[in-house]
């Protein structure tokens, strides 16, 4: 090949992928798609529905199982710099709230996340979370609220359930009762798709 084909062919190629955005998922199990072919879970399914609506966005599942707010911060810089997304989807905390970590704890690690995006020049969505109610009132409630307090004080879009419509329908469950199954993935799309939606369409 002559060598000012190739240069220009390298040329086309970068141009390609400087216009390409990146969308970052770091999430939990919920996102990773535990017990199910990953092609299934909702992240793959926000990927199919972009590409269907022009490809400007690709999308990157930084999400690992079993994963907490603390484990989420340590990976967040590698991912940042390895993949230089535009939006980062923030879905961790329920394992810590599962594993009765300090809630100012995991309040701290969501902020560290979220001035780690922006540092970065990145928009960050915080997904809220919520605990089985064997947990009791009190102690789920205020679970739930911390995500709100951070979105609020951080001012971040807030996802305020991803699970809302799935948790207490056992059909849409596995069998261990937390984790959703593969005909649940379109509804957890859907709710986090009215808050993402707006997003995608910002310069």
């Amino acid at each position: 090949m002559k060598p000012w084909l190739m240069l220009i062919l390298l040329s086309a190629a970068t141009q390609v992928a400087a216009g390409e955005r990146v969308l970052l998922v770091l999430g939990d199990s919920l996102s990773a798609g535990f017990g199910m072919d990953i092609r299934d879970g909702w992240v793959s399914l926000l990927q199919r529905r972009l590409e269907q609506q022009g490809g400007e966005w690709r999308v990157v599942n930084g999400s690992v199982s079993g994963d907490t707010s603390a484990g989420g911060l340590d990976r967040l810089p590698r991912l940042l710099e390895l993949h230089r997304p535009a939006l980062v989807i923030i879905e961790l905390g329920s394992n810590d709230g599962l594993r009765g970590l300090a809630f100012d704890g995991i309040a701290t690690n969501l902020r560290r996340m979220i001035e780690a995006v922006r540092q970065v020049g990145a928009k960050a969505v915080l997904v809220g979370g919520r605990l089985p109610p064997n947990y009791g009132v009190a102690y789920t409630e205020a679970f739930h609220q911390l995500f709100l307090e951070v979105a609020a004080s951080e001012q971040v879009p807030l996802v305020p359930f991803l699970m809302e419509g799935v948790a207490q329908e056992r059909s849409l469950m596995q069998a261990d009762g937390y984790h959703p199954n593969a005909a649940a993935q379109p509804r957890l799309l859907e709710n986090v798709w009215p808050v993402l939606e707006p997003l995608l369409k910002k310069p």
